[in-house]
This record gives C-alpha cells, structure tokens and sequence, in this order.
C-alpha cells in the first residue's frame, strides 16, 4: 500500500535520537512520521546511565518529568582492573539512572502527543531517494518524505543493502563485539557506577528505577565462542575470574531468566549522512561505553538534526548545505570524545594493560579527574 502524503520528515527507528527528533520537529509544525519495529514499550541492550547533561533538555525541551520519577541520582565511580586493583573517583558532573523500558516509552507517548505519527511493529526495508523526496519501503506500506534520518541502531538490514563499510571490516579491535544485558537486585551503592574489566571486556553495574540495578556487560564475541555459546559459562569461566566480579555474581538476583543480547557490535567509523539521509546514535557510529555515555551523544546530535532540517525545510538552506552542517557540528562537538572513548577501547579489556592503566590513575587524581571530564560532556 503507497501513502500518497510526502511528510515533512521521515525517521526509522524509534529509540532516544529518533523520538527527541520526532517530538523537536513536531513541535516546530513539521509533519513526521517515525517506524520502530517493536511495540512499545520494550527493553534495549544498554547501559542506562545517562550524564547529567541531558537533564534539561529532556526536561525542559522536551517536556519529561524525570524529577517525578524518583530517579536515583549518580555521583561516584569505581573501576576494577582484572587483577582486581579498584579505582574509586567523584563524578563532578554526575548522572542518573533510567532504564529505556521508561524512558523510550515515555519519549514515544510526548511524540504522539506532539501529532508524530508513530508506526509500531513496522520494519524499514529500504530507503531510496529521487527528484528531492525520499520514498520509504516498509512492512506497513510505502511513503515518502522531504527530509529522512536513520537512527535504527547499532547494525540493520539497511546496513547491510546500502553496504555501509563497517559492514565488510574484518573483525579488529573495535569489531565483534557482543553485549550482554539483565536488570538485577544487588545490595550495592545506589550513587555508584561501577565498571569491572575482565578478559576482552567490561561490565557496568548502576541502579535504574524502582530499586532495580541495570548490569550490561560488553566483550568481544570470542569469548562468547570460546565457551560453546553459553552465557552462564561466560559469567562462571570468564567473568567470574575478576575477584569483584565473582562476588556481584554470586550475590545478585536476576529479575529476568533469559539476559538480552546483541551480536556483531562494531565500533567503527560510519559517516553522519549516508544516500542523503541524516544519521543519528548507534546508525551514526556506535559510540563507546567508555566514552561517558552515548545516549546523551544520541540526543544531543538529534537536537542538532533538528536545527539544520528545519532550517532546509524553511528553505533557508540547500540540502547539501544541511547535510554538510549537520556532519561538521557533529565532528567539532563530539569527535575528540569519540576518540578518547576508542583509545581507551584498545586499553580496556587486555589484561595487563588494563591493570596497569588503572594502577597510574591511582596514583594521578588529577589525570582521572580530566579523563572523566573529557568524556563527559557539557549541558546542551
């Protein structure tokens, strides 16, 4: 079935980039329509710490009432090399736990609100672009757009037909990866994050709402292959290596039998525009979970796409010009702190690297109080 209507924009792919973009151009008079695959609301691979810096944009910008939510607010680190040698720090910044389950819910309920016409359980087959409209092939039928952005995520199938480069990489250091997610009961800190290095990878543990702590760890795929698929020998041969580590496992509840997963993670570049389409979170380039965190690099760059598409929209610059912009401010703002994040990849997870590198940020407050700064960004 072909939808005749040509909206404003189009965006495929309902997670955090995605629905803020929604609700900002909403909000602006532009028509947009929005496919996610799933239904809402559901639960994502992630980490679910976000820095303080998204506070008042999604607050004040976008209309969220966090401050009614009893969110617990997050302040101090602690990092744990293999040998078990742990590094506690302040985060001057800080920022809270939520968990995507809440929040991405609560974003696409704003954006329906807003007029954004929000298909659920519809899957983008492909996305192709001639004489100044985008024409968008989906499971629920075909439409067509003035503007599109892809926030689908860390690897889809339009990936793979566009044979984006990450694709065809071969598996280095910043390819293949996996990453492993449960919601837990622990008896731990409710102000602490916690990220605990083992074997080719680390695990983060921070507290979400309703007294649930999100532990997610992220290691390469050889490890899951190494013990015959199986994630419980990976937690008992692997994980429970690191003497902190063995401890959390031994001494949490699951809230959920079966972990959620994701396969084939790759770290690699990916360019902000991609066949005239604007790019947005993970479909932008996988950000690292060292890099301080990538949800708020998510929101802030869908801030971004806001501006430039309403400013092509008004016809107050060409399509390449915003295509253009919307590439260089997110390399200005977010290049160097992507590239810390990737530095300190390579580090993370190599056994006698990891704990020597924790072992001088011991010794040097100050280099890991500007490490934590320069992966934390600034209010946007």
């Amino acid at each position: 079935m072909r939808n005749e209507k040509i909206y404003d924009t189009a965006i495929t792919g309902g997670g955090l980039a995605g629905l803020t973009l929604s609700i900002l151009l909403a909000r602006k008079g532009f028509s947009v329509i929005l496919f996610e695959k799933e239904k809402y609301p559901f639960h994502k691979v992630c980490g679910e710490y976000i820095s303080m810096e998204s506070w008042n944009f999604l607050t004040k910008e976008i209309g969220l009432t966090l401050d009614q939510m009893n969110l617990p607010l997050i302040k101090r680190l602690q990092v744990t090399s293999p040998a078990g040698i742990s590094l506690f720090a302040d985060l001057d910044l800080g920022g809270f736990g939520i968990s995507r389950y809440l929040l991405d819910n609560s974003l696409k309920e704003i954006a329906v609100k807003e007029g954004v016409i929000v298909q659920e359980l519809c899957k983008t087959e492909n996305i192709s672009f001639g004489e100044n409209i985008f024409y968008i092939k989906t499971t629920c039928g075909d439409y067509q757009s003035k503007s599109c952005c892809g926030s689908w995520g860390k690897r889809s199938n339009i990936d793979i037909k566009w044979k984006r480069p990450f694709i065809n990489k071969n598996y280095d250091r910043l390819n293949n990866y996996v990453c492993i997610k449960y919601h837990v009961a622990a008896d731990i800190p409710s102000d602490m994050i916690t990220l605990h290095n083992f074997k080719d990878g680390y695990c983060g543990i921070s507290k979400i709402e309703n007294n649930m702590f999100c532990l997610c760890y992220f290691m390469k795929a050889s490890n899951l292959k190494n013990c015959g698929n199986s994630i419980e020998r990976v937690e008992r041969e692997i994980l429970s290596q690191t003497p902190q580590l063995k401890e959390l496992l031994e001494n949490i509840t699951k809230r959920y039998d079966a972990p959620l997963s994701i396969s084939q993670v790759s770290l690699s570049n990916k360019k902000a525009v991609e066949n005239d389409v604007l790019m947005l979170g993970d479909a932008a380039g996988m950000i690292s979970p060292l890099c301080g965190n990538g949800m708020s690099i998510a929101m802030h760059s869908a801030k971004l796409a806001a501006a430039n598409i309403s400013a092509f929209l008004n016809k107050e610059i060409s399509r390449g010009g915003m295509e253009r912009k919307y590439a260089e401010q997110r390399r200005k703002i977010f290049g160097a702190r992507i590239k810390t994040g990737r530095l300190m990849q390579y580090l993370f997870g190599r056994t006698t690297a990891t704990n020597i590198f924790i072992k001088i940020m011991k010794k040097s407050p100050y280099f890991t109080k500007k490490i934590i700064r320069f992966t934390h960004g600034q209010p946007f």
